[in-house]
């Protein structure tokens, strides 16, 4: 009993020394066997893999207590490039000598409890071996909880500090734990991943609840023991594996997949102490980036002495493309993107003193060097800067591109802001502007980096905006907020909100174009801060008194932000009181096509949308296309993870029915980002002025005539806006600004001259033109790194793995051009009319796109992995002589056929397993994923019916490997080319998996130019044009007297029997050839022909010629188009005959081709009507006798369709028999903003009313009323409709429209109208005295006109003070300017070309006209002429006058002098009461001017209006910060103005 009790208390204290915790006993040496596999692939049987394998014997000794010695022996590194089950890994003994030399050394670490601690190892060992002595020890890194079967705990790995799930299983037996962890990759505190120039496209995490592009799941297995020392891990196995596809995972993916196992093969005592060198802090267990983000991943090259290198590097490439692009050599250009990454600063400087005095090899450096991302760009440039040694065009593409592909941080971003106060910077408009919106991007990336982001990155550009607004320069202003638009920073917030009325007091006095500019720069600050956004954005939307486009800008931020629920209720509370259509129209529309979309960042979004849409739709759902619009198009495929969006924004102002601004924006949805990839915008408010004086050019004027007109107008733009840029326009790309111009009238005006006929040598034309004579070759390159996109993970192995797509182009043209101009220009260009021209010229002009990507391992020893490889080339080539006389109207243009197959456009990409090493860069091994064609035949087929058993016979009987080739060659035989399409495909198909596998593949495309074997060698294809007086061949006049001949005869022909009209037909046909010999001399000339012929020595050629005839007589008019094919036993014709019967307002088209013109047959007519009372309609229709095949079938695919599109487009539709053979289509002017439309096909009538035009149709009366209406539609939906307004006695209209009744000041002059801008072109006065006289007056720069009448009812005028009587009338001043004359009793005085219309007074009533392109900018009386009715009463301050009286005051010119007839003045007045205000008595003062008679006079007549009033309290000290202190109104009280005065002259004191 006592040895049982003795043995059991033996077995119980054993117990209580074994440790469950993962230890190592620091007296031991465990030896391993460790072995790591990577494959990457599609996983699927007969594709090509790659990979790499890793097999070596790994001790740990134990050094310490809780240091340990790591060292690793019998290294073997293996390749994998092959098709599984038919290819091995495959030993690489130099990679293998490269990969030991580091790995071997001796490595630290620190473990206690199953954790890694600080690793340490030799300097000299690379940052790539330590991280695969990381995955070897990740084996180590466990947690083990005996309490617990399950757990979960978040826990530091190589992935990064991650979530982790644990399972134990126990072997009673074996007395061993087996335990199993499963790794959270996405869901980590911290992770061991990177992004790569992903900064500008937007995360949406909604995309990530429809699918996922990009999966990684890790697991581990351990068989534990424990022991005295802790838990010894006998057995790990690891498998990680990583799903990627540009769809939805579920569809196809690319697959890596990690495996590495650890296996104990002895542990022994420690014998000795290791001798271990100097070793470095290296870090934890966490996976930590080094060089090989700087390796570009389709290529491994040595990269030491990088100098010589890149220099060859540039001169081949350089002589490569010289003459055109040289598309296989175009990948190198990444080789030297990677090279130059590697140089120094001093390397850079010794390419730039080699290469600047070169122009080619100069352009080449500049535009590659850019892509060195770091400090050393920035300070190559500076040194650029500062010496001066580029152009302001070399620096502005320069800077360009690299600030925005350089890597943003606190150091680059502090040097950049150098830039901003370098003198260079600012040598010319374009570089300035450049330097700002790059540096605004600069901070944009960089604040996406850091949280929260320093104020200090965008200080310079803050401070540039305030100063601008001190300043008040517009310009300056524009361009610092664009610039802050594109920082996007939260605390430019507060700078912004300074330029915004409503917001600070100095935003309403601002420009449009400044407001639009800071509402525009909160588009990305609503990104990061959209609360903040959405408050500022509203209030700015609700201010009825701002300028329309401000509003809508405003409304399309504000719903960029995706704004809640509660918000978009708020603003469809507001819309259904607005009264400003455009407005309404633009806000509904975006509401409109927000709720149908269907993209997963708007999809709750699109629900409140929906809702707003229903409660706004009775009310702004009927706004037609003539206000402002913002259409809204996406589609989002949830399988593919994929979708694009659109939008297109129309502003309108109620002024101008062109419109003012245009805006064009795109996105994609890709990996679950947000792209906003281009975005468009042009202001072209000033450029309507340009259309508003188009000269009618459809009024039967001859060509002289309106060409001149059209000369007149594009040179007298002095009448042109000069406030204002005529034409804005700017360019985002991804969301970031990169372009914006503005084009005035100085610029337009310079560029006319430079071309005008009389300039003379000191035009830069003159210089060009004497080049030519000399000859010139112009060769211009550009190489262009567009996309470089890379995501890199760590993996178990400790090996990165990387997904990444870089996109390069290379773009040139060349350019060889000799002219001979006889006679030479001596004096001017327009000798250039009276000159022969030859031209000689040769070039090409072509773009090589090269797409590339990768996923797989990247390392700067190794790389492994799958590449899709794509090249796209543009290809455009020439040579031709041509000769030009603008007198004659002649051109001639001789054009080499086609030798050899020349490519014009091509696209090839494929997909390969690649394996390379350091040790053989050059002997990379590429395998084409997809095996060769199989063919197939009655075994093959048999295999698909047997049943499988293994899954990868089972999914090679799914799969099916085809090999597709197409060819289709179009021939112009008679000009011996062909046009040709070539194409080539290679796909698997897996049946179950899709659609990753219809895209991957071997794809090829080409459209060629072939030549074509001809009867007889062509020298040369001529192309003439005549457009002047020209004698067609004999065989032409023939052809048109035949033409003639028939239809004459076919108009003759009666309704006999067929013998008779066969009879008829021969004896016409006989007589023919004397009637045509009789009449050939009277056949008039073409107008215009054509002739495009082959030409082979003194053959006769072949080709085509064509004639146009014209023959006007009285509202009758004929044209006629022949064509004709030349060349033996050629019969092919057309024959065209139009006839064009204005009297009756009618069109009739014959048209007949084929074999002597016979064989189809075509007729066209139209009809306009005009008849009182109605509508103008017109009418038309087309039959047919015969028709082509083609052309058949077109027609029956259109009839089948127009049903439903029909109904898809809103037509009502009618089922009903109609002529066979003909189509016709009715179309009548309803309104000036609609149509109505109805056609007619055999078988079907569908018709709508009321569809809305794009564009008003000014004037439309005027229109309609005219006797070539419809043929004047162009030119009315161009022109923009003349504002009037209308005075008589107390009644007012105004130019927007708006009616009030006010008492008239007597004896003081009102402005009426007047030109606000600074050139004032116009001013129009008019004074009323007592007895209700009143009298005109305008003054012009040309001079003042003075009209006013007698009691009597004479009218007395005065032109510059000279008298001009009634009689003399119609009377213009001698400049032509202004025009006098008598109307409808009264005169009207017209002067179109200052703006004034026209004005006409009769003694009682005033109307003024002023021209469409004077809307906005007049004020007075008559307003703006904007149309905005709410803001219509602005005062000369532009403060709105709170009520009409008001409003007509403050445009009373007041007398200074005694003299003066006016004796009313603008003064501040006193309240005649005290009132109580916050408690306290006060006397009161006005806070404007009201109208008040001067001293020494009295009033006899006033007018009551309100007006507000601020207070001060009696006998007290008003504090600084008191309410009593700020320009408040406290009181609104009535008031008397004065109107009308009595003064004693003897009383009189001046003001």
């Amino acid at each position: 009993m006592r040895g049982f009790l003795l043995f059991l208390s033996v077995a119980l204290t054993a117990c209580q020394n074994i440790s469950y915790e993962p230890g190592l006993n620091p007296k031991k040496t465990y030896e391993y066997k460790y072995e790591g596999v990577i494959t990457i692939g599609r996983d699927m049987p007969d594709l090509a893999e790659s990979g790499v394998r890793l097999i070596c014997s790994v001790k740990i000794i134990g050094v310490s207590a809780q240091t340990f010695l790591l060292q690793v022996s019998n290294l073997a590194f293996e390749e994998f490039n092959g098709f599984p089950g038919k290819s091995g890994f495959n030993p690489s003994p130099k990679l293998t000598g490269r990969i030991a030399a580091q790995l071997t050394k001796p490595v630290m670490f620190e473990y206690v409890k199953g954790r890694i601690g600080d690793i340490r190892a030799a300097a000299e060992v690379s940052n790539t071996v330590v991280n695969i002595l990381r995955g070897i020890l990740g084996f180590l890194q466990v947690t083990i909880k005996t309490t617990q079967n399950v757990y979960e705990l978040e826990e530091l790995g190589i992935h990064g500090i991650c979530h982790s799930n644990y399972f134990i299983e126990e072997d009673q037996t074996a007395k061993e734990f087996y335990i199993t962890q499963i790794v959270d990759i996405n869901n980590c505190q911290e992770r061991a991943a990177m992004y790569i120039g992903m900064a500008l496209a937007l995360q949406n995490k909604n995309c990530k609840e429809r699918g996922d592009n990009l999966k990684t799941a890790v697991k581990y297995t351990y068989t534990v023991r424990p022991t005295d020392n802790g838990a010894l891990i006998t057995k790990g196995h690891a498998q990680e594996l990583q799903f990627i596809s540009p769809f939805n995972i579920n569809g196809g993916t690319s697959k890596l997949k990690a495996i590495k196992d650890i296996v104990l093969v002895s542990v022994t005592d420690t014998v000795g102490n290791p001798v271990i060198g100097p070793l470095q802090n290296r870090g934890n267990l966490m996976y930590k980036f080094g060089n090989e983000l700087n390796r570009i991943p389709f290529f491994l090259q040595k990269l030491d002495d990088p100098l010589p290198k890149i220099s060859e590097l540039i001169q081949r490439l350089a002589q490569a493309n010289i003459n055109q692009v040289d598309s296989p050599t175009s990948t190198d250009v990444l080789h030297l993107f990677q090279l130059l990454r590697v140089a120094t600063l001093d390397d850079l400087e010794a390419l730039w003193k080699q290469f600047s005095v070169n122009t080619e090899y100069r352009r080449w450096l500049l535009d590659t060097v850019v892509e060195v991302t770091d400090v050393r760009i920035i300070q190559f440039l500076k040194n650029r800067f500062q010496k001066g040694d580029v152009t302001a065009i070399e620096a502005g593409q320069a800077l360009l591109v690299a600030f925005h592909h350089l890597t943003a941080d606190s150091v680059t971003i502090d040097l950049a802001k150098e830039f901003l106060t370098m003198p260079f910077s600012k040598t010319a408009e374009m570089l300035w502007s450049t330097t700002m919106l790059a540096y605004g991007s600069l901070v944009y990336r960089y604040c996406g980096n850091i949280e929260p982001c320093p104020v200090a990155a965008a200080q310079p550009l803050l401070d540039l905006a305030v100063d601008g607004l001190t300043k008040g320069s517009e310009e300056e202003m524009v361009l610092a907020l664009k610039a802050l638009g594109n920082a996007g920073h939260p605390s430019s917030i507060k700078t912004i909100v300074r330029f915004l009325p409503g917001i600070s007091p100095t935003g309403a006095l601002l420009p449009t174009r400044v407001l639009n500019a800071a509402v525009q720069s909160l588009r990305l600050i609503a990104v990061r801060e959209p609360r903040s956004v959405q408050d500022i954005t509203l209030s700015v939307f609700v201010r009825r008194d701002l300028p329309s486009e401000v509003r809508m800008l405003a409304c399309m931020i504000l719903f960029e932000t995706k704004p809640p629920f509660a918000l978009v209720s708020t603003v469809t509370a507001f819309l259904l009181e607005e009264t400003n259509l455009q407005v309404a129209s633009f806000s509904y529309s975006l509401i409109s096509g927000l709720a149908r979309s269907r993209t997963p960042d708007n999809h709750y979004l699109s629900t409140a949308c929906g809702v707003a849409v229903k409660i706004l739709g009775y009310k702004l759902g009927h706004l037609s296309y003539h206000y402002s619009k913002a259409g809204h198009w996406d589609w989002f495929n949830d399988g593919f993870l994929v979708g694009t969006a659109g939008d297109i924004y129309t502003l309108h102002n109620a002024a101008n029915s062109f419109p003012t601004a245009f805006m064009l924006k795109g996105k994609a949805y890709f990996l679950g980002r947000i792209l906003q990839l281009l975005e468009v915008g042009v202001r072209a408010e000033g450029i309507k002025d340009l259309f508003s004086q188009i000269p009618p050019l459809f009024n039967g004027e001859s060509d002289i005539n309106k060409i001149k007109a059209m000369m007149k107008m594009l040179s007298d733009w002095q009448s042109l806006p000069k406030d204002k840029p005529l034409l804005s326009a700017f360019a985002r790309v991804f969301g970031q600004e990169v372009f914006f111009a503005d084009i005035n009238r100085d610029m337009i005006q310079s560029t006319i001259q430079a071309l005008s006929l009389t300039a003379g040598k000191e035009s830069p034309v003159w210089k060009i033109i004497g080049d030519l004579q000399k000859g010139i070759t112009w060769h211009w390159t550009k190489p262009y790194l567009a996309f470089e996109t890379r995501y890199i993970q760590a993996t178990s192995l400790g090996i990165p793995s990387e997904i990444s797509k870089y996109e390069s182009t290379v773009t040139g043209i060349t350019v060889n051009a000799k002219a001979t101009l006889s006679p030479p220009p001596t004096d001017n260009l327009g000798q250039l009319l009276n000159s022969d021209i030859a031209i000689q010229t040769d070039g090409n002009a072509g773009v090589t796109n090269d797409i590339s990507v990768f996923h797989g391992i990247n390392t700067v020893m190794f790389q492994s992995g799958v590449e899709l490889q794509s090249k796209n080339i543009i290809n455009m080539p020439w040579k031709f002589a041509m000769n030009l006389n603008v007198k004659s109207k002649k051109i001639q243009i001789d054009i080499a056929p086609c030798q050899n197959d020349t490519g014009l456009f091509s696209v090839n990409f494929d997909v390969y397993a690649v394996s390379r090493n350091i040790e053989d860069p050059s002997g990379d091994i590429r395998t084409p994923m997809m095996p060769g064609p199989k063919e197939t035949n009655e075994q093959n087929m048999q295999s698909f019916k047997q049943t499988w058993t293994s899954e990868h016979e089972r999914m090679r009987s799914l799969s099916e490997v085809y090999h597709d080739k197409y060819e289709m060659c179009e021939e112009a035989a008679v000009y011996g080319t062909a046009v040709c399409i070539e194409a080539e495909a290679k796909r698997t198909h897996y049946t179950e998996e899709y659609p990753l596998y219809y895209v991957l593949g071997f794809t090829h495309f080409a459209l060629k130019l072939r030549p074509v074997p001809t009867n007889k060698p062509i020298d040369k294809i001529h192309i003439e044009m005549n457009a002047g007086p020209y004698k067609v061949t004999h065989a032409f006049s023939q052809i048109l007297e035949l033409h003639r001949h028939s239809k004459n005869t076919t108009r003759k022909l009666s309704s006999s029997s067929s013998t008779s009209r066969r009879k008829s037909h021969q004896s016409g046909h006989h007589g023919h050839p004397s009637s045509a010999s009789q009449v050939l001399d009277v056949v008039p000339d073409p107008v215009a022909t054509l002739m495009a012929l082959a030409i082979s020595g003194s053959a006769k050629p072949d080709g085509y010629e064509a004639a146009a005839y014209f023959t006007q007589a009285a509202q009758k008019h004929d044209v006629q188009l022949l064509v004709s094919q030349v060349g033996e036993e050629a019969n092919w014709k057309l024959c065209t005959d139009a006839n064009l019967d204005e009297a009756h307002s009618k069109t009739k088209v014959h048209v007949r081709w084929g074999a002597e013109c016979q064989t189809y047959k075509m007729v066209i007519k139209a009809a306009t009507s005009h008849t009182p009372g109605s509508r103008p309609t017109l009418y038309t229709n087309i039959q047919w006798e015969n028709m082509p095949v083609f052309m058949k079938e077109f027609g029956k695919r259109v009839q089948e369709y127009m049903p439903g599109m029909g109904f898809f487009l809103g037509f009502y539709q009618k089922h009903v028999k109609n002529p066979a053979n003909q189509v016709s289509a009715l179309v009548v002017a309803a309104s000036h903003k609609s149509i109505d439309l109805k056609i007619k096909i055999p078988e079907l009538t569908v018709y709508r009313q009321a569809i809305p035009l794009p564009l008003i149709i000014a004037n439309f009366e005027e229109m309609y009323q005219e006797p070539y209406g419809f043929r004047e539609l162009p030119l009315f939906m161009f022109k923009s409709i003349n504002a009037q307004c209308s005075i008589s006695g107390s009644k007012f209209k105004t130019f927007n429209n708006v009616r009030f009744k006010a008492a008239m000041p007597k004896g003081c002059y009102i402005v009426v109208a007047q030109d606000c801008t600074t050139d004032l072109k116009f001013l129009v006065l008019m004074r009323e005295d007592t007895n209700n006289k009143t009298e005109i007056t305008i003054r012009t720069p040309i001079g003042s006109l003075h009209m006013n009448y007698k009691t009597s009812g004479a009218l007395l005028m005065k032109l510059n003070d000279s008298p001009v009587l009634l009689s003399a009338l119609p009377l213009k001043d001698p400049s032509g300017t202004l025009l006098i004359d008598k109307s409808e009793g009264g005169i009207v005085i017209q002067a179109p070309t200052l703006g004034l219309h026209s004005l006409y007074f009769d003694g009682k009533t005033i109307k003024v006209v002023i021209e469409s392109w004077m809307r906005g900018k007049t004020c007075g009386l008559c307003g703006l002429a904007d149309g905005e009715k709410n803001t219509e009463f602005r005062k000369p301050n532009l403060q709105i006058a709170k009520s009409p009286t008001h409003f007509l005051h403050s445009w009373v010119l007041q007398g200074e002098a005694c003299s003066d007839t006016c004796s009313l003045r603008q003064r501040q007045v006193k309240l005649e009461k005290m009132v109580r205000v916050l408690g306290a008595q006060s006397s009161c003062q006005s806070m404007e001017p009201i109208l008040r008679c001067r001293e020494g006079c009295s009033p006899i007549s006033t007018a009551e209006h309100s007006s507000g009033f601020q207070c001060t309290p009696l006998d007290s000290v008003v504090e600084p910060k008191s309410a009593f202190n700020s320009k408040t109104v406290h009181v609104e009280e009535f008031v008397d103005a004065h109107i009308a005065c009595f003064c004693n002259t003897n009383e009189c004191t001046a003001v």
